[in-house]
């Protein structure tokens, strides 16, 4: 299978499994991509995600250049039912990098080596991440004459200083795990055999909060970035204040009170 999803303890896990290709995106990762992103999203049991590359190379290297761009750019007619279930959306590379997909249930990556292209796209969704030393991430793109359509144009600028941005997006050159924390673009830089470790971490501290506070405030950040400060705040109203008036509102402070470990239920 190219995507290998497993749930274990409120938290998904999804590991794209072609290291063989670094990991890069082919019609079956795609489909299973948004079929796992689906599920994540729509299982009230699960509480985070983590998304990872298979092998030691690579993370992801971005979109399969002989089986999946053909198929984008009319080069190559699609062969199987995945092929033409890919073919037949337009958005359907989106939907698997997270480019326009509605999901508020938090995204840890565990970047275990180089997040090219549109690995480093799918970053751009994912809210902590935690990276190999030696990983390096860029986007190559240009250097194909290929635009970076995966959201590179307007979500990395609002995540790195704008010079920053040009130069990954102009040149086509990589930046290392170290630069990539420096500009706050990875949590942690920690050795190859940690990064799931740390990962899994910050997966159950998340898992164990309360799930409708998280899920709120991931959908508050992405609302309110670009409003101006007073729509910005009436919008953390309209989505915090439900969050007040539910059972796991009651339940975090009570459990508190009598120094004890919460049972949030998501009501």
């Amino acid at each position: 299978m190219a995507l290998i999803f497993e749930k274990r303890d409120g938290v998904a896990y999804l590991t794209i499994n072609r290291p063989e290709a670094r990991n890069a995106l082919d019609p079956e990762t795609v489909v299973e991509l948004i079929d796992a992103w689906t599920e994540y999203r729509d299982d009230e049991g699960l509480r985070c995600a983590i998304i990872t590359g298979a092998g030691d190379k690579a993370f992801c290297a971005g979109a399969d250049l002989g089986r999946l761009i053909p198929l984008f750019t009319g080069a190559r007619k699609p062969e199987t039912d995945v092929e033409k279930r890919v073919a037949s959306d337009p958005q359907a590379a989106g939907k698997a990098l997270l480019r326009d997909f509605e999901l508020y249930k938090p995204i840890i990556a565990a970047v275990n080596g180089h997040a090219i292209a549109g690995g480093m796209e799918m970053l751009y969704a994912t809210d902590i991440r935690v990276a190999a030393e030696d990983a390096k991430f860029g986007l190559q793109e240009v250097k194909w004459s290929i635009f970076p359509m995966m959201g590179s144009s307007i979500k990395l600028p609002r995540q790195l200083p704008y010079a920053r941005t040009m130069e990954i997006l102009l040149t086509g050159e990589l930046m290392s795990a170290g630069e990539a924390y420096q500009l706050g673009f990875v949590n942690r830089v920690v050795p190859r055999e940690r990064v799931m470790e740390e990962a899994e971490r910050f997966a159950r501290i998340i898992a164990g909060n309360g799930p409708l506070a998280v899920t709120a405030l991931k959908k508050a950040v992405l609302a309110g970035i670009g409003l101006p400060l007073k729509e910005g705040l009436a919008k953390e109203i309209e989505i915090g204040f439900p969050v007040f008036m539910s059972q796991d509102a009651k339940e975090g402070p009570r459990a508190f009170k009598e120094k004890r470990k919460p049972v949030f239920q998501g009501k």
